[in-house]
């Protein structure tokens, strides 16, 4: 008898948990939520919408929430989506740095101030590869051959030349004292690819996010000489040094997470808010996040806001000394 009453506590109490987001807030969504990803399906941002309908339904927080993949057009294609929805919380878009380059760069007419900036879920650290042969070492070995000729070596990145990767190994370049706007940069369709061709001596320097240097580790063939994390990373690329430890005091990521149509209500905006939150403090997202070498980094609307501001005076500085900027 006392193990139903304790079961039935176990499971009152869940029930509060769960739909303890939709008391405190005054609207909850009214139909079916679309979350629509500006890549396809399988990648990176892909993998991480799918954990936040898992997880949202898990919670019972939201059962009727459907992804879609609508990459191309420098984040175009997505973003038509939340145009045509102004002040529906019901749309919701994968909020990527990108955002940021593409505006700079003249390739996307709009800029996260056009949007709802919702959450920001985690950062995503940039690396360096090189291969197992390259008479590259270190960090140390790479600014100095480049300071030496900058066009010298050929850096690979995924997948678009000006966007976070691209940044990613420029700003430590440039800290240092590489005229980086004279690198010889290819862009290929994905990190997969430039790391393949790496492997086969067509290019000197991989630049790759976390979730491709896992991939780059179980390849004897291959070694990470760098990553821009603040501190060192843990798991599998826990004996990688970053730029800071080799003399370069720079950290190199870009972050993501949720935004929303124009004109969102702020009981639409306290919802997702506190939704987000709530998959953020769970133990499930946390250990997706350590399986993908990603850093949990929550921050509400203000704080992304804010951090967005200055992400991209930061990034238009670096663009803008590669001669990219518009």
């Amino acid at each position: 008898m006392k193990k139903i009453a304790l079961k039935m506590l176990i499971t009152a109490c869940g029930l509060i948990a769960a739909t303890s987001i939709h008391a405190q807030s005054s609207w909850q969504p009214t139909s079916t939520v679309e979350f629509i990803v500006p890549a396809g399906a399988g990648a990176a941002l892909d993998t991480a919408a799918r954990q936040l309908q898992n997880l949202l339904a898990k919670e019972n927080i939201v059962k009727n929430f459907v992804i879609t993949n609508r990459p191309g057009g420098n984040l175009a294609v997505g973003l038509n989506v939340l145009d045509q929805h102004p002040g529906d919380g019901n749309y919701l878009m994968t909020l990527t740095t990108s955002i940021i380059n593409n505006h700079i760069l003249g390739s996307l007419n709009r800029s996260y101030e056009d949007y709802t900036p919702i959450a920001l879920l985690f950062r995503e650290y940039v690396g360096v590869v090189v291969r197992a042969d390259s008479p590259i070492k270190n960090g140390a070995d790479l600014i100095r051959i480049m300071k030496e000729n900058p066009n010298k070596l050929h850096i690979g990145v995924a997948t678009s030349v000006g966007n976070h990767i691209h940044v990613g190994i420029a700003s430590p370049l440039q800290k240092a004292g590489v005229a980086i706007e004279n690198l010889s940069v290819i862009p290929f369709k994905s990190s997969g690819i430039s790391i393949t061709q790496l492997l086969g001596g067509h290019i000197d320097v991989v630049a790759a996010t976390t979730p491709n240097l896992i991939n780059a580790l179980k390849n004897d063939k291959l070694r990470i000489i760098a990553i821009g994390s603040p501190e060192r990373m843990g798991g599998a690329l826990s004996n990688i040094p970053t730029w800071k430890e080799q003399g370069v005091d720079v950290s190199t990521s870009s972050v993501q997470g949720v935004m929303g149509p124009k004109n969102m209500t702020p009981s639409q905006i306290e919802f997702w808010a506190k939704a987000l939150q709530k998959i953020n403090d769970s133990k499930e997202w946390q250990t997706f996040l350590e399986q993908n070498q990603w850093k949990p980094f929550f921050y509400g609307p203000k704080e992304t806001r804010a951090l967005l501001d200055q992400e991209y005076a930061s990034i238009k500085s670096v663009l803008s000394k590669l001669g990219l900027a518009k």
